[in-house]
């Protein structure tokens, strides 16, 4: 049995084990705990994130609070609000044309962020 799964190919063994985890929450009535897990999941998930955007600001700080006050704002200002559009779909999710919206957010504050960043490191 140890060689059959061994010599399996490596797709079909990751979806025997989901298929067998599928079982045991099915037969066993797991769903609340389930439920209870993925919220956990999205928590950690968010702490996770905002902890990396920490890390980055902590080891760049010296340099952005060199920028001027305006660059500053929008810098500060569109990660703040990446933050914002991230912590509300974590919390109400995006249906329909909300979603659409999510990713204008995330993409227009990217894009200023990006072109604040790139104005400061350019050398022409």
């Amino acid at each position: 049995m140890r060689r059959l799964f061994a010599r399996m190919n490596p797709t079909l063994r990751g979806f025997l084990i989901i298929a067998l985890i599928v079982i045991v929450v099915m037969v066993l009535n797991l769903y609340g705990t389930l439920a209870a897990l993925g919220i956990l999941l999205r928590v950690a998930f968010f702490l996770a994130i905002a902890f990396f955007i920490f890390l980055m600001w902590r080891e760049r700080r010296d340099e952005i609070g060199g920028w001027d006050t305006r660059e500053r704002i929008v810098f500060y200002g569109s990660a703040l609000l990446i933050v914002a559009a991230i912590g509300s779909y974590f919390w109400h999710g995006l249906p329909g044309y909300d979603a659409l919206a999510f990713i204008g957010v995330i993409a227009c504050a990217g894009y200023a962020m990006f072109r604040v960043w790139r104005d400061r490191h350019t050398y022409s």
